[in-house]
């Protein structure tokens, strides 16, 4: 907490209650303050002539350097530190036998009393509201200051009976607990404490509503745990500590399964109470140094510091258990997609760390349940480049809209590289699919792009009667003509509006970045390069990357370059809707002879209405 921020709570006071123990606005501190250091005569607290503020050994009192101090505690980062400083100040100048400072906490009705003597001995007792006879829950009620001879009340053997004041601690017209003077002089004195007790209050009060604003800002409402911006920071925090300690970590993502069936059949309250039942669950049998937060609608995430592959596998297997043992009406047993990964066995960065454990929960979500049981999958322990692999990544990555910062590119295609086994041509495909799933994925505007393009080459292949061999490398080769794409950034790829020169250069590299990054280290895959290459060129020799004319452009390249435009008119782009296919095939019919074959243009245009069937 800083200076200015008390100030501004000071300011929020209203000048409202006359006596002592009001709370005062900035503008009658600051006037009491400088009649206090200025030493008007009109204020009996430092009136010269007055012979009753004398300590205990005779000497007078220094309001002014008193004031100081207590002026020179901010800013407040701490109470207990800050009361500690407050009663050293007011021990070391008024020869207090002790000070002590109750605050009033609401979910157990009492008041939580800290006192120190001037040994700089602690002592803490709690005062419930219920003794009303007790002097300290008196002065709460009545908000008004009481001098006391007896301390007996204190239940503290140690103290004899000075005399004290007791003051509420006021702020806001609020009063939010209490204050005890301990002095021989407390009635003459009692001008200085009530002023110390205000500013108290003030700092007390405005300390507890930036911690319950933190916490609201950080607390999801439904769940109660931490939201994800929280969850965010603190795993930052985490994966530092625990590079510098050398400590494992990990996190457990789960999944609530069937919530959007819940929702639509039972109505939105009901799937919140599964969603509440679960994160209970969670806070209940985590441990006590674990995070749990609620990362997305039915996304839960459980940070494990210092727990490594197995011993998280051990929590989520007690936690799904747990779970399996609730049973809602209307709904049957909880059940929930787990997946783990673990700093720095998986990943040693946060983004990587986090894309791994929700892939891990969407295979879990594939492989579904045995014996009841949730399936928990950890990256540690799955090949997790094979093709439902492969379609759990696209998913992750449509999901986060690709804004991933972490680049996956160079595993992803080292893994792809598949020489040294022997691959069926039905797996080939397979596998083909899940990278063009992953990469549409990589471009949000453009899903399913791939699959499309190569349906609609597969057809136009069929239609000019190519051979089925030829057939199936055409359809192949379409559905991985954009895996270039893998190298160009996402700043380019999800740019809304026309790309400019610098952008067009780093967009036209994706048709060699594919056939040269990507399939030519795969001998099962080399024959496709001339499609992918070339599916840019144009008729006229303007096209990239290599600028060849009409016959030097291979056959199968100018088939899916014409799946590929049509496509891409036909789409929705966040620019535009997309176009009508008797618009579409009006600028076929335009670029005929130039940018496209004139003849597969013709044929193209005769099967098109029947593509979107």
């Amino acid at each position: 907490m800083n200076k200015e921020k008390i100030i501004s709570n000071i300011n929020s006071n209203t000048e409202t209650t006359t006596g002592v123990t009001s709370p005062i606005s900035a503008k009658k501190l600051v006037s009491k303050i400088n009649s206090l250091i200025n030493g008007n005569k009109s204020n009996s607290l430092t009136n010269p002539r007055s012979k009753t503020f004398a300590t205990e050994k005779g000497k007078t009192l220094d309001y002014k350097l008193v004031l100081e101090e207590l002026n020179n505690l901010y800013p407040v980062q701490n109470l207990y530190d800050f009361y500690s400083k407050v009663y050293g100040i007011i021990l070391q100048n008024i020869d207090s036998g002790f000070c002590a400072v109750g605050v009033y906490r609401e979910k157990s009705n009492c008041i939580n009393l800290r006192l120190q003597d001037k040994l700089g001995n602690f002592y803490t007792t709690k005062v419930f509201m219920k003794d009303e006879d007790n002097p300290i829950i008196q002065v709460f009620n009545t908000q008004q200051p009481l001098f006391v001879d007896d301390v007996s009340f204190l239940k503290l053997a140690y103290f004899k009976n000075n005399p004290i004041v007791i003051l509420p601690l006021l702020s806001v017209n609020k009063c939010i607990g209490v204050m005890i003077f301990a002095d021989n002089y407390a009635r003459q004195n009692v001008g200085l404490y009530t002023m110390i007790a205000n500013c108290v209050a003030l700092v007390t009060h405005n300390m507890e509503l930036v911690e319950t604003s933190d916490k609201y800002v950080n607390t999801d409402n439904l769940t109660l745990l931490y939201n994800h911006r929280c969850f965010q920071e603190l795993l930052s925090d985490e994966l530092s500590r625990a590079e510098t300690s050398k400590q494992n970590l990990s996190v457990i993502m789960l999944d609530i399964c069937n919530i959007t069936k819940i929702n639509r059949d039972l109505g939105h309250a009901k799937g919140d109470e599964v969603i509440k039942l679960v994160a209970e669950s969670i806070r209940k049998n985590v441990r006590e140094n674990d995070i749990a937060a609620r990362y997305g609608g039915d996304e839960l995430a459980i940070i494990l510091p210092n727990t490594n592959v197995e011993q998280a596998k051990y929590v989520a297997e007690y936690l799904t258990y747990a779970l399996s043992c609730f049973y809602i009406d209307n709904v049957g047993p909880v059940k929930v997609s787990v997946g783990i990964s673990s700093y720095p066995k998986c990943a040693d960065n946060k983004e990587k760390l986090l894309i791994l454990a929700e892939q891990a929960m969407y295979i879990s979500k594939a492989r579904g349940y045995k014996d009841g049981m949730s399936a928990i999958i950890s990256s540690a322990d799955f090949n997790f480049w094979d093709d439902v692999a492969l379609k759990s990544y696209a998913e992750v990555l449509g999901k986060r809209h690709a804004q991933l910062g972490v680049n996956f590119e160079e595993e992803l295609l080292a893994k792809f590289n598949f020489d040294h086994e022997t691959i069926p041509s039905n797996r080939i495909f397979e596998i083909a699919s899940s990278l063009a799933g992953a990469i549409d994925a990589k471009d949000p505007y453009t899903k399913d792009h791939s699959t499309c393009v190569s349906r609609y080459s597969e057809a136009l292949a069929r239609a000019i009667n190519l051979p089925e061999t030829e057939i199936e490398r055409i359809r192949l080769g379409a559905l991985l003509h954009d895996v270039g794409k893998i190298g160009i950034p996402e700043t380019v790829l999800q740019k809304e509006g026309p790309l400019s020169d610098e952008e067009w250069v780093i967009m036209k590299q994706h048709p060699t970045i594919g056939a040269e990054k990507v399939l030519m280290p795969n001998t099962s895959l080399r024959d496709l390069i001339p499609i992918v290459k070339y599916h840019h060129e144009r008729i006229d020799g303007k096209g990239y990357p290599e600028g060849l004319s009409n016959g030097d452009i291979p056959l199968a390249a100018k088939i899916v370059a014409i799946a590929d435009t049509y496509h891409a008119l036909t789409s929705d782009r966040p620019y535009r809707k997309g176009m009508s296919i008797e618009k579409a095939v009006s600028i076929l019919e335009e670029g005929a002879g130039s940018q496209w074959d004139a003849d597969l243009v013709r044929t193209f245009i005769s099967i098109a209405p029947s593509l979107g069937l």
